[in-house]
């Protein structure tokens, strides 16, 4: 049966195996001897915790814990558990110094006991979740700090306990217990751009997202309907855009889920709110974006996180110049209701720098292939890119920006760019531009629709035909005016909307 902090150190005869005068410890399975310097090491390569079952010993001694901070390994919280009648299995846990006052005790020669079950009952209910967030919070850092400093610079200090129990009788919801451990490592970011969640940006648009502190979040904890237990992650200032967590489970929402809103602007009932969800848990939805910025899968452009997802296949090679293709998906800019998924694309040209000055050559044309999930195919073609004609030459990079939207949840294009070469103008190629998909994230519809009457709901059906028809109406205006028709890909109106305050 698990035993309290209390009853740790009970076991009289039980010898301490911790060798505080040869820095050793000695193990159960394998049988060996591990230095404090070699656990050390352990810990420094990101393994947070040692398996339990390996080291045996019911105690580890003040001069132990000590040398382990003298190591810069802060090793404030050392947790047992039962392995046999004659041993425990030690499994220790490197934390930060959550609480000044855990050094303030240890210098005035605390015994390990009490600071241990001091320690226990401050940060013991995130024993779950500490090792992975703490890993995702120092990867990131580490990452950011000669990339972006000004964003490392941006984090606040940790929310202490106290200040979290606040918050919650404040909103009278309880807090997700990972997202609680997050906060304790820093108390989100100051409200600067940068944010910390990534950005976008086209000609017309911008989107940054910071990390909300616990008290801003707070002050909007959503409580109507729609958003009803619904507590703000991030906030963008330039677009109003939030990521919410569901505290609690309510209008179809999972507890925990993390999700953008998304307004349904066919139904009269403003509580209908669709969700794209982002994420299961803080922890999957925090997690994840560190793992995409820190392996590079976000490119980091003019000291910002850039949330466009590349696929490595999503390259093609035409002799000398090479095309590769990013995509996101913009849910500020989006609709489920009705259907109405934009995303934006940023291609990269380049040309080797081994190939020959006489290779140089400029751009002409593109040339488009567009398909829906239904099937339904699409051709554009139009001169330059995004209003420029650009020159490729050994060893240059171009690259450029630009957006398309679907009426369907995911679709592709591919297509090639014409040029000419610099040197012989009466000559000219095809280049390939590799197929790239876009999907829209899973999606909740609003529990607000699905509760329509019969009669409400075929007024909303009818509705949707005559979008629909107005839509179809377009489509063969542009087809009278073959001008208009690139409008689709590189100059879709962006909704703009002014802020004056947070929610």
């Amino acid at each position: 049966m698990p035993r309290s902090a209390t009853d740790y150190g009970k076991d009289s005869g039980q010898t301490d195996l911790l060798n505080p005068q040869q820095d050793t410890v000695t193990a159960v399975s394998p049988a060996r001897t591990l230095r404090v310097a070699q656990i050390t090491s352990i810990c420094s390569r990101n393994e947070h915790r040692l398996p339990l079952g390996v080291v045996r010993c019911p105690v580890p001694s003040a001069q132990f814990l000590q040398r382990w901070r003298l190591s810069g390994m802060v090793a404030e919280m050392a947790l047992f558990t039962p392995l046999t009648a004659g041993g425990m299995a030690l499994s220790f846990f490197v934390l930060p110094r959550l609480l000044k006052r855990r050094e303030e005790k240890t210098q005035k020669n605390q015994c390990w006991k009490s600071l241990f079950i001091d320690t226990y009952s401050d940060v013991g209910r995130y024993i779950d979740h500490y090792a992975a967030i703490k890993k995702a919070w120092d990867d990131l850092k580490k990452y950011l700090e000669p990339r972006c400093p000004r964003m490392v610079l941006s984090l606040k200090e940790g929310a202490r306990e106290e200040d979290l129990d606040a918050v919650e009788a404040q909103i009278g919801c309880k807090l997700p217990d990972d997202y609680r451990c997050s906060y304790r490592i820093h108390n989100g970011q100051k409200l600067v751009v940068p944010g910390l969640l990534g950005s976008m940006a086209l000609s017309n648009h911008y989107r940054s997202e910071d990390l909300l502190d616990v008290d801003t979040a707070a002050g909007g904890f959503q409580q109507r309907q729609g958003l009803k237990y619904c507590l703000p992650l991030t906030f963008c200032i330039h677009t109003g855009l939030s990521q919410y967590i569901a505290v609690e489970a309510a209008e179809g929402r999972n507890k925990n889920e993390v999700f953008y809103q998304c307004p349904d602007q066919m139904a009269r009932n403003p509580a209908a709110i669709d969700m794209f969800i982002i994420g299961a848990t803080f922890t999957d939805w925090f997690t994840s974006y560190v793992n995409s910025v820190v392996s590079g899968g976000f490119p980091i452009i003019r000291d910002q996180i850039f949330r466009y997802v590349h696929d490595p296949e999503c390259v093609a090679t035409t002799g000398d110049i090479t095309v590769s293709v990013s995509t996101s998906f913009l849910p500020e800019l989006s609709s489920v209701h009705p259907p109405h998924y934009f995303f934006t694309y940023r291609i990269r040209i380049e040309m080797s720098k081994d190939a020959l000055p006489e290779k140089a050559c400029q751009l002409d044309s593109r040339y488009w292939r567009i398909t829906n999930a239904k099937g339904d195919v699409e051709e554009v073609q139009g001169p330059g890119v995004v209003g420029e004609f650009p020159i490729i030459s050994p060893g240059r990079v171009y690259e450029y920006t630009s957006c398309t939207t679907f009426s369907t949840t995911s679709g592709y294009m591919e297509g090639y760019y014409t040029f000419h070469f610099l040197y012989f103008k009466d000559k000219i190629f095809n280049v390939a531009i590799p197929r790239f998909h876009m999907a829209c994230p899973t999606f909740r519809v609003s529990i607000a629709r699905l509760e329509l009457g019969p009669d409400e709901y075929e007024e909303m059906e009818d509705a949707e035909e005559e979008e629909d028809d107005d839509s179809a109406d377009m489509e063969e205006s542009d087809e009278e005016d073959e001008e208009a028709r690139p409008r689709r890909l590189f100059d879709v109106p962006i909704r703009r909307r002014r802020y004056s305050r947070l929610f």
